[in-house]
């Protein structure tokens, strides 16, 4: 996947103009098997003006997603009205026009993809809309070319990346020609890389001339837009400039939200050093800033870890692990390489890599869904590379949650779904009730408030909270995450994260894999980078986390305090080692600075 994403041509180029967009008191709810509704939209009135670049943020189940499919007809009000170019989306005769007036780019792109071919699938719209066939292999071509997939167009969709895919859908959507492209959390399950290339092609896009909207739980993207839109309860919050938006982080916090992580950085920083300026929303920004103070440079101690090293005997030992899907068959794909790990009882491990690197094939194999074609894995007492291991029984001691929630929820009711395994295990009445009312208090849901609800209609956020709150109740000794925080907002990424410090607290074995750095910086004492099914890097976090450059080599990032550190070192900084922590970096910091008092 190419970096350097190329700006859309001239086809794409609009005038500006004004309103493209307008809802005036638009209500919408749910309906549900019951009867009942529930409530996504209330009385929303919003006008996006052409050429905008527009950030809608705010918690689960605040109404963005919904809102984004009232943007091109994909729902009509209940009441209101939603205008798209002057046309009425109650009125199913311009439904075709408003189509082609507003695309969508989904989270997840195999939604959109409907051919065996990446050419075919970015002409499947525009054949609909029955252009020649002279115009529509111009379109296609134009649209690959623009986001850097010409070369894979006679590639099957389903043998790409997650990236790729979404450059798929993306180019199906150019082809059209809209006046507007909707990113419906099109980068919550991008590695860092092709976050980025999502991002670059968004401001790509409205350097052309297109209105950008893009749905998002990652604040430091919504700094790239224009104007961003707070939803809370569904209805408009906030509506204003990055900057003024993100002025007053207790209001933030009452919608659910944060700042960007080097504005929290920023913030954080602030309580020691009062005369850092406000509005330090971007990491170079704060370090441009803190360099600009008064300072001196002295040579500190490297900052000692307080972990242990790693048992002699851990509880997790992969020994030249490899694996290749659909082996023997002409679509051999390796996946892993003599991978080794080692991970101690009560440890907190996390694997990184860029998508497609290995990793939830790795954690597949911690629990037994996948057994080892070559090498070996035990987990405690667990030989899993042992065809006679009763794997039932091991998969009783490590839980997997997995990256998308839904494959793993089928009952009809929250409740339902959360007490499935411990009834197996023979718990019933008060006993099976106190445990399901345990893990969903565990991971932020009242149990009166959720047990009832229908588990379709949840929130993507919300089905990765009863997804993570059914493994809990099974009360496993080793729990793997993938990718946990996916697409949960701020304040429930927040809580998350503390209801897993507490089980580390209690002794629980963690082993993450995720794209967020701080979670990793927070959360985990050790790293196990893979990088083409091969595990490269391995070690305590401060120390992987020191190599950045080769990190980003890797298509990974770090954690905005690591930005920071090395942005301050490039400047002439003498900064000790170890520092992946707001609360180290202010230690450090606090020694740099002439007046001892505040810092300054």
């Amino acid at each position: 996947m190419q970096d350097n994403l190329q700006t859309p041509p001239a086809g794409f180029i609009y005038s500006l103009q004004t309103s493209l967009i307008e809802f005036n008191n638009v209500t919408y709810a749910y309906p549900l098997p019951n009867g009942k509704r529930i409530a996504a939209l209330r009385e929303i009135s919003l006008r996006i003006e052409e050429g905008e670049y527009v950030a809608i943020v705010g918690a689960n189940g605040s109404g963005k997603s919904t809102l984004a499919r009232h943007l091109n007809a994909l729902l009509v009000p209940d009441a209101g009205r939603v205008t798209v170019a002057g046309l009425d989306t109650r009125d199913q005769s311009q439904h075709a026009a408003i189509y082609r007036t507003v695309g969508m780019v989904f989270q997840r792109p195999e939604d959109q993809i409907v051919a065996s071919l990446v050419e075919e699938d970015v002409a499947f719209g525009v054949e609909n809309m029955g252009l020649p066939p002279a115009e529509i292999r111009a379109r296609v071509a134009e649209a690959l070319e623009a986001v850097g997939m010409s070369a894979m167009r006679m590639r099957p969709p389903h043998q790409l990346s997650v990236g790729q895919q979404q450059r798929v859908a993306l180019a199906g959507v150019l082809a059209m020609r809209p006046r507007c492209i909707v990113f419906d959390e099109a980068t919550a399950m991008l590695d860092p890389v092709g976050r980025r290339a999502v991002c670059e092609m968004m401001a790509a896009l409205h350097r052309a001339g297109l209105t950008v909207i893009t749905i998002t739980h990652f604040m430091e993207e919504a700094l790239d837009a224009q104007r961003v839109v707070v939803l809370e309860r569904g209805r408009v919050a906030l509506d204003g400039s990055p900057e003024m938006v993100f002025a007053d982080a207790d209001t933030l916090r009452t919608l659910g939200l944060d700042l960007p992580p080097a504005a929290s950085l920023a913030r954080t920083l602030r309580r020691i050093f009062p005369v850092l300026p406000a509005g330090l929303l971007t990491a170079p920004a704060l370090v441009e800033a803190l360099d600009a103070l008064p300072h001196h440079t002295v040579e500190l101690p490297a900052a000692q870890a307080a972990l242990s090293p790693v048992a002699e005997t851990p509880l997790i030992a992969v020994r030249d692990l490899g694996h290749t899907y659909m082996l023997g068959t002409p679509l051999a794909r390796r996946s892993l390489e003599g991978v080794t790990l080692d991970i101690a009882a009560g440890a907190s491990h996390a694997l990184l890599g860029a998508t497609g690197s290995g990793k939830s094939t790795l954690m597949q194999h911690l629990n037994g869904l996948l057994r080892p074609q070559e090498g070996m894995v035990r987990v405690g007492d667990y030989a899993l590379h042992d065809p006679q291991t009763d794997v039932r029984a091991a998969r009783r001691m490590v839980g997997l949650v997995f990256q998308l929630p839904e494959a793993q929820i089928f009952e009809q009711y929250v409740g339902d779904e959360i007490a499935y395994g411990p009834r197996l295990q023979g718990l019933l009445g008060d006993s099976l009730r106190a445990r399901v009312r345990w893990a969903m208090e565990l991971v932020g849901m009242g149990f009166n408030a959720f047990k009832d609800r229908f588990t379709f209609a949840l929130s993507g956020g919300e089905k990765r909270k009863v997804a993570l709150a059914s493994i809990l109740a099974l009360r496993p000794s080793v729990l793997l995450l993938d990718e946990p925080t996916a697409g949960l907002d701020p304040a429930s990424h927040r809580e998350l994260l503390a209801h897993l410090q507490k089980l580390k607290e209690t002794g629980m074995t963690l082993v993450l894999s995720s794209h967020q750095m701080e979670d990793v910086a927070a959360l985990t004492g050790y790293v196990t980078v893979l990088d083409a099914g091969h595990s490269i890097l391995d070690g305590r976090v401060a120390d992987v986390f020191a190599q950045g450059e080769r990190l980003r080599t890797l298509g990974l990032s770090t954690p905005t305090v690591t930005q920071v550190v090395e942005g301050l070192r490039a400047r002439g900084w003498t900064l000790p080692p170890g520092l992946v922590s707001p609360t180290a970096l202010s230690e450090a910091l606090s020694r740099y600075f002439v007046d001892g008092s505040n810092g300054f």
